[in-house]
């Protein structure tokens, strides 16, 4: 073993390692404090209450416990462990060439890797999510929910990947440009699509019927000179007890989504007041700098993907000792997420910065009191911890701990 395989194999472990620690820190913090309810929402949560979430927040910490140590160990095993030279060599007595021999490899490992996952992804719906109330997904809803998936990562993954792979053996050296070109391209079509053509596919979405909720609304998009294509419920209570809104699409696509479970846990202008927090995020153009930095980092993935296609060290650290543009590509997709774990800091920290401007936001533009007891009912719904550790939030939390947000809104 090289040492760049070494090295390699202690970034996966240490990260491995580092998310071990930070979960055994959450459970730590939540059992420490399970007796009592923060003063500042003595008043509006239980202790009953208190102690689900912090049961919930555990169990499900030791279930990313487990998730974190299959993923290293994947990510090892399809790696210098050999899994993905093993699936290539398996498929080259076909015959075939790219990109259809690279379609049939890199399918072999999604499929693969989907198995593994498949238990620990039934264990969290039907099992964890349902012993604290939330799960409400049928045996048939799931399976629909994976068959419509699968259909829909074939009718959009096999294009994506035979054109991916064809412009790396056809392209020349300057493939990643167009594979950038490409992708963006095909994010942004997928983005103002989904609202319209896919997301129905899964939920059923319902304009907001008239009344005082749709009047508040209505003038709360005028005051912040926000045009959509209208305001939808989609049914979210079929799967979930938990709630929440968000917006979907840009252009004349744009849309206003809430889970119907949100809007029933919420008062009017509670729910008036969370919507002018997402509103926040459009105002202040946060969703405009994240998609412009999404497409900055994804140029440089795709240039350095372009530059590690070219070097043998590549992949014989990485355990393949045939090249291939369909190698480069699983290669790239698995050892790209251990080197960015530890870059998860500043992606938190900057999300965190836009949820409390947006807070501000919302403070101007609806009551801030309103907004406080609608995230309280939210964290006492989604039987979110109001304890959280500080660093396991620093690593992980894209939203404010509850006290913060709270503490700053009544600051004001």
């Amino acid at each position: 073993m090289d040492w760049l395989s070494v090295l390699f194999v202690i970034l996966v472990a240490a990260g491995a390692a580092l998310e071990w620690w930070l979960l055994g820190r959450q459970i730590t913090a939540v059992r420490a404090h399970r007796e009592l309810v923060p003063g500042a929402f003595a008043a509006q949560v239980s202790l009953a209450e208190h102690h689900k979430a912090a049961d919930y927040t555990e169990a499900k910490a030791r279930l990313a416990r487990y998730n974190a140590l299959l993923d290293a160990l994947l990510t090892l095993a399809l790696t210098i462990g050999g899994g993905i030279a093993g699936l290539d060599a398996l498929w080259r007595p076909s015959g075939w060439s790219e990109p259809a021999l690279g379609l049939a490899v890199i399918g072999s490992v999604a499929a693969a890797v989907w198995l593994i996952n498949l238990p620990l992804a039934l264990w969290r719906t039907f099992v964890l999510e349902a012993r604290f109330g939330f799960n409400r997904t049928s045996a048939r809803t799931y399976l629909l929910d994976l068959s419509k998936g699968l259909v829909l990562s074939i009718l959009l993954g096999v294009p994506v990947i035979l054109g991916g792979l064809w412009l790396m053996v056809r392209a020349g050296r300057t493939w990643w440009l167009w594979g950038f070109l490409g992708w963006t391209a095909l994010t942004l079509l997928i983005s103002w699509a989904w609202p319209v053509l896919i997301a129905p596919l899964f939920n059923r979405f319902s304009a907001l019927e008239a009344g005082e909720l749709k009047t508040r609304i209505e003038a709360l998009l005028t005051r912040c000179g926000f045009r959509s294509s209208g305001v939808f419920v989609v049914d979210g209570s079929r799967r979930s007890a938990h709630g929440n809104a968000y917006f979907t699409g840009f252009g004349r696509n744009k849309r206003i989504v809430f889970f119907d479970t949100l809007i029933a846990q919420l008062t009017a202008p509670e729910v008036e007041a969370v919507l002018a927090h997402e509103l926040g995020h459009f105002r202040l153009h946060h969703i405009r700098w994240r998609l412009v930095v999404s497409i900055a980092v994804t140029f440089v993935a795709f240039a350095l993907l372009g530059w590690l296609t070219r070097q043998n060290a590549f992949y014989l650290a990485l355990g393949v000792t045939h090249p291939s543009a369909h190698a480069a590509l699983l290669l790239f997709a698995f050892a790209a997420p251990p080197l960015l774990y530890f870059t998860s800091p500043l992606g938190a920290l900057w999300s965190r910065r836009h949820e409390f401007a947006a807070d501000r936001f919302a403070a101007r533009h609806a009551e801030a009191s309103e907004l406080i007891g609608a995230l309280v009912k939210l964290y006492r719904s989604n039987a979110s911890t109001l304890t959280p550790d500080r660093l396991y939030s620093a690593f992980h939390y894209s939203h404010p701990p509850a006290s913060e947000r709270i503490e700053r809104l009544q600051r004001g």
